[in-house]
């Protein structure tokens, strides 16, 4: 009897460092059909999405590469910035705390 394969699952391709990772590895940033930039921490949101994996130097990167920009096919650079910047706040390397003293983005994303 023939041996199954193993599943294996699907893959993303991280647009700053072009490394390849399973899709729960990599954070989804997307450009909803209504323009919108912004973080998708569930990965399912409709629009046009590009895939980051967590290295500090592909966050930094993402911006002064303009790599989400050209990937997300958007002229927001200020929307991708904020995207990034929630991004980082939820990995723990900064801070989106506003006026208010609390944070704007509660959802932590696991596995």
């Amino acid at each position: 009897m023939p041996q199954a394969r193993p599943r294996v699952g699907p893959t993303r391709t991280c647009v700053v460092c072009r490394s390849s990772a399973a899709k729960g590895a990599l954070h989804r940033i997307v450009r909803s059909p209504d323009g919108a930039v912004r973080y998708d921490p569930s990965s399912t949101a409709p629009g046009r999405g590009a895939y980051v994996c967590e290295k500090p130097n592909c966050l930094e990167l993402a911006g002064k590469r303009r790599a989400l920009q050209r990937a997300l096919r958007t002229a927001d650079a200020t929307g991708v910035e904020h995207a990034v910047a929630a991004l980082r706040a939820i990995l723990g390397g900064g801070s989106l705390v506003g006026a208010s003293g609390s944070s704007e983005y509660k959802e932590v994303r696991t596995g």
